[in-house]
Formats: structure tokens, C-alpha cells, sequence
């Protein structure tokens, strides 16, 4: 079993998640390869009490990043930390001969991500990738198998979302995440955009033109300290775009909804690919189920099939039993240290969200601005 020594940088919410996966990571009897976290970093001192209580190989603890980048034995790093920081820290682990998972957007704005990408250029011995664990629910393998079957006929419609509804309390605090100067002008769809874009660009469904329309519902919140603060980033973004099917050469719209503030909406991520032989829906909101639709003529009739534990890197839990959250991360984890290991995942659809994907999502939300600004349609 080869051990890849992990550090960690920005301990909040996701850190976490992958500290824990890290600790039940014999949850997955076929990996031949596992992380082992041995530094964490984060400026708030209250965050790194929780490793420190509970990962006994952790053996650095700091609130300087480039301590953890000048630690030999630390071979990779997960960094997580608000989009303004990514272009300094991402390229300061990849040119520090860091392997890299880092969150999404990969950078505040286009040029920030420029600068990551041509950092990663310079580095092509650096294993580098974004988060994203939408794909690896049982329900988008199974899409994922039945894109990579051309089972779906000529594609005619795609619909891909991630709705939530975390900023509908007007009385909420405001948090980074309203603020420019921390999550740049790309609002939601640089928090939340990269999940409904990870399907279709690994499908090869890349938008070459949109229409987005964005909205920024609460214009202001409590900041916590008995004032108000402005909001200045968008709550909700719909892009209408046009993709092109390879197969047929036919071109089809592909809408992709990110929202902060959507009514009823826990936490849901959604997709539907509708062809002429097949289609397929997926809604988090029922996470053990699928629908499919198969069409060769006479009535056309949607079936719900449930998916139990059906994931691409065997887990010791039953297949009969559902899969969450949790898990979608654990099998994240087991696609990046897969291809750090081997050089590839077993499938198209079983693996982290590439450098070029996150290039191409900043050329789409670069575009939705301009389009939202002037109210048209911008090519890509």
C-alpha cells in the first residue's frame, strides 16, 4: 500500500470532509494507494484544535502556508481556501513540487486562473485538479456510462443545476462569499458553477455562447457587528448556452443554473439529458434514484430505478444501501490518489475536474457577465 502525506491548507467546512475521509479510508478494500494527513494550516487556531484531537500523524500545525510547502515529507496538498487567495497558493504548491487538489473556481477571475494554468504548464510533473464530487453519485455513473455508450441518441436537451438555499434568510450574516474583493464578480458561479459544468464538459458539451441572466435578490445583510452590510455578488445565475453534439454535429441547448436562493431547495444538485433514443434525470432530492426514459417507437414511458451503493471504487457498504454525501467525497478522493498512483482512472466520468475544465468554465463566466451586462447573447 503507498501512503501519499497529505497536508492540508484552509481547515474549514471541506478540510475537514477530506480529513475524514482520509480516516475511514479502509472503507475502500481495493485502493492500493492512501492518504495520510501530516500538516494542517489555517489562520484560525480554533480549527486546527479538531486534527490535532483527532489525527495522531499529524506532526506539523501552523497558520503559514509556505511552512507546509517547505515540508519534505509533505508529497501533496487539499487547499481550500476563499477564491482570492487561489492564484498565490496554487501556484506556490505546484512550483514547491506540491501534487495539488484545490477547490473550485481555481482562481478569483480569468486572469487569476490564467496564471494557474500557465504555472501548471511549467510543472507537467505535478498531478493537478479541482474538486468537484458531483459526478461520482451512483446515479451521474450511470448517465456518465450511458453518454459513453452513445445510448442517448442525438442529444436534444441538457439541463444541469446546483440549488440551494443557504442565503434565503435575509437575517443571515453576510459571509465571504458576498463579498468582490473575496469571491470576485463571478458571485454563485464561481461558488457553485463548476458542479454543473464538471458533466457536461467531461461529456465534451462545452457552451459556445451564452445568454445569462444574474440576480442579487438581497442587496444587503447583517455583518454581524449591529450594522448592515452591502451584498455585492450574485445570488442566483441562469446561463442559456448552446453545445454541440459530437456525434450527430447537431447543436442543442444546455442551460446551467447556479442559485444561492432557491426556495425548497436544500441542497440539490440536478441534471437531464434529453436525446432521441434515450433520456435520463438525476435529482439529488432523491439521491438513491435515477429516471430513464428508452424510446424505440410506440409509447414513451419514464421508469425510477433505484441505484444503492453502485460506485466506481468498491466500498465495503452494501450495494442495496444509499449513498450520501460523504461518500461522493470519499470516492472523489479515491479518483485523485487513483491517478496519482496509476496515471488514470478507470473511467471518463470517474475522475476530478481537469485544469483545462476549470480554463473553460472562467471563458464561461467571463462571457455571462458580459452577456448579463449587455443584455445579449456573447460567444465563447
Amino acid at each position: 500500500m503507498r501512503t501519499v502525506k497529505f497536508g492540508i491548507i484552509g481547515c474549514g467546512l471541506m478540510g475537514r470532509e477530506f480529513a475524514s475521509a482520509a480516516a475511514r479510508w479502509c472503507h475502500l478494500p481495493d485502493m492500493d494507494v492512501r492518504p495520510e494527513i501530516v500538516a494542517v494550516c489555517d489562520k484560525n487556531a480554533e480549527l486546527l484544535k479538531w486534527y490535532s484531537g483527532n489525527f495522531a500523524s499529524i506532526t506539523q500545525v501552523t497558520d503559514d502556508y509556505q511552512e507546509v510547502l517547505a515540508n519534505a515529507d509533505v508529497e501533496a496538498v487539499y487547499i481550500a481556501v476563499p477564491h482570492n487567495l487561489h492564484e498565490e497558493m496554487f501556484c506556490a504548491a505546484i512550483r514547491a513540487g506540491k501534487h495539488l487538489l484545490g477547490e473550485k473556481p481555481f482562481g478569483i477571475d480569468k486572469p487569476a486562473n490564467d496564471a494557474i494554468m500557465a504555472c501548471i504548464a511549467e510543472h507537467p510533473d505535478q498531478l493537478v485538479r479541482c474538486s468537484s464530487e458531483f459526478p461520482f453519485v451512483p446515479a451521474m455513473q450511470r448517465i456518465g456510462d450511458m453518454i459513453d455508450a452513445k445510448a442517448f441518441g442525438t442529444i436534444l436537451e441538457v439541463n444541469s443545476g446546483f440549488l440551494h438555499s443557504s442565503d434565503l434568510d435575509p437575517n443571515k450574516t453576510i459571509n465571504w462569499k458576498r463579498m468582490k474583493k473575496f469571491n470576485g464578480e463571478y458571485g454563485c458561479m464561481g461558488d457553485l458553477g463548476m458542479h454543473p459544468c464538471h458533466m457536461p464538459f467531461r461529456a465534451g458539451w462545452y457552451p459556445k455562447n451564452v445568454r445569462a441572466i444574474l440576480s442579487n435578490i438581497i442587496t444587503e445583510r447583517p455583518d454581524g457587528k449591529g450594522g448592515m452590510a452591502a451584498c455585492e455578488t450574485w445570488d442566483n445565475a441562469t446561463l442559456f448556452c448552446e453545445a454541440e453534439d459530437a456525434d450527430s454535429g447537431s447543436v442543442f441547448p444546455l442551460t446551467i443554473k447556479t442559485q444561492r436562493i432557491a426556495p425548497g431547495q436544500k441542497d440539490t444538485w440536478c441534471f437531464e439529458v434529453l436525446g432521441t433514443k434515450a433520456c435520463a434525470r438525476y435529482s439529488s432530492k432523491n439521491t438513491n434514484s435515477i429516471e430513464i426514459l428508452q424510446y424505440s417507437g410506440g409509447e414513451q414511458a419514464w421508469q425510477v430505478i433505484d441505484m444503492g451503493h453502485e460506485v466506481t471504487f468498491k466500498s465495503i457498504t452494501g450495494g442495496i444501501f444509499e449513498f450520501g454525501f460523504s461518500d461522493s467525497i470519499l470516492q472523489m478522493w479515491a479518483a485523485f490518489l487513483t491517478e496519482l498512483a496509476h496515471g488514470k482512472t478507470p473511467k471518463r466520468f470517474a475522475g476530478c475536474v481537469l485544469p483545462e475544465e476549470t480554463a473553460y468554465s472562467h471563458r464561461l463566466f467571463t462571457a455571462a457577465l458580459e452577456s448579463h451586462a449587455k443584455q445579449s447573447t456573447v460567444a465563447i
